[in-house]
């Protein structure tokens, strides 16, 4: 029986490599929706290859002909940010893959679980947003969440067959993204192409940042805290240039489980849309005759202030999360831009963790409030 595949942002990295894995085999998958946020062209041929029931557009801006065109080939179209929740509604798919960037990825993760769809989550600020409602929604309803990212499938996959009490503590490894090296004295200068010239992945714009600033590491240990319900006291961060072990897990008899492979994305993609099955790929294989170095530092939190931060957030608890963010989502943005020097993107966040009047225990409604607030908070900043 072929499984129905349901896949959110399918013009971003995440999303077209899930398509090249489904490519890879025809007989087990059917495309239901996809979606994307403003690429048209890019959905038109995805169209055209993989025949979806439907796809939404958020910003369909003036592309009235190609909207037209994916009809006339039978798919029907959806426009605007909230027929993503609409789309999963009517849609047939077993299993969502959300690989939509930022905020935006929350209410339809939402939606899915209500739907009771599997999910495979590459959208970490889903976990970062609203960990506890996501996962409390999950378990009422006996929802599967499986997640996407190198790091956490790596856990996942370590803690096959483990009994959750026997972990001391989980290790999430990162590159060190480009400045690793690079003086805390000189982040003021760096540029917009420095940032988004990563060392080992080929990753979107904003992930690309956040790998530059390390808070891609901070948000990871939301997400890992609520993914595999463990404290932040047992939660380690380590840099790891060559990206070939994707993260470890310590347990109570000194006994450690790592997770290798080469850096790329295809990989856990494919172990979440056959999980618990493992499946024959022809995907690159890691040669451990050319690896000649693994090597592990500790992080700098002084040098890079995104992993207090976050560690903040986590904490507290409540709206202090999705402050934190949405205030990182605009101040990315705004680098992105060329309005704001690399280092000012810490120093905004901060400030609208500081300004902001917090919510203990949120609403979803308030939760979205918060990230709505973090944004113009640092628009206004500016």
């Amino acid at each position: 029986m072929m499984k129905k595949i349901a896949v959110l942002g399918s013009s971003g990295s995440i999303g077209q490599n899930t398509l090249r894995v489904i490519e890879q085999f025809p007989n087990e998958f059917r495309v239901t929706c996809l979606t994307v946020r403003r690429q048209v062209d890019v959905l038109f041929k995805q169209v055209q290859t993989f025949h979806p029931d439907r796809v939404v557009v958020a910003e369909p801006g003036s592309r009235t002909d190609i909207l037209k065109r994916m009809e006339d080939l039978g798919t029907r179209v959806l426009t605007g940010e909230d027929a993503l929740s609409a789309c999963l509604e009517e849609d047939a798919s077993d299993l969502v893959v959300n690989a939509l960037v930022g905020a935006v990825g929350l209410m339809p993760t939402l939606k899915a679980i209500e739907k009771k769809k599997k999910i495979a989550l590459a959208n970490k600020e889903t976990l970062v947003m609203a960990g506890e409602i996501v996962t409390s929604e999950a378990k009422k309803h006996g929802v599967s969440i499986i997640p996407v990212d190198s790091e956490h499938s790596a856990i996942f996959q370590c803690l096959a067959g483990e009994d959750s009490k026997t972990i001391e503590r989980i290790v999430l490894t990162g590159s060190g993204g480009p400045f690793l090296t690079r003086a805390k004295k000189d982040f003021k200068s760096i540029t917009v192409d420095e940032a988004l010239s990563h060392p080992n992945w080929s990753m979107g714009k904003k992930i690309t940042i956040d790998s530059a600033t390390l808070m891609n590491k901070g948000l990871e240990v939301i997400e890992a805290r609520w993914l595999f319900q463990v404290p932040l006291e047992k939660i380690e961060i380590i840099i790891h240039p060559q990206s070939i072990i994707h993260s470890m897990v310590v347990f109570i008899d000194g006994s450690v489980k790592a997770q290798l492979g080469v850096p790329d994305m295809k990989l856990p993609i494919q172990y979440a849309l056959f999980y618990p099955e493992r499946r024959p790929s022809s995907f690159e294989r890691l040669d451990f005759t050319k690896i000649r170095e693994l090597s592990f530092y500790k992080t700098d939190p002084d040098k890079f202030p995104s992993l207090k931060l976050a560690a903040e957030a986590l904490q507290k608890g409540g709206t202090l999360p999705a402050v934190l963010n949405g205030a990182n989502e605009e101040a990315v943005q705004q680098f992105l831009e060329g309005k704001i020097p690399f280092n000012r993107i810490m120093e905004l966040i901060q400030a609208s963790m500081c300004e902001h009047s917090w919510i203990a225990s949120p609403s979803i409604e308030e939760i979205l409030q918060a990230d709505r607030w973090s944004r113009r908070f640092v628009r206004q900043k500016i």
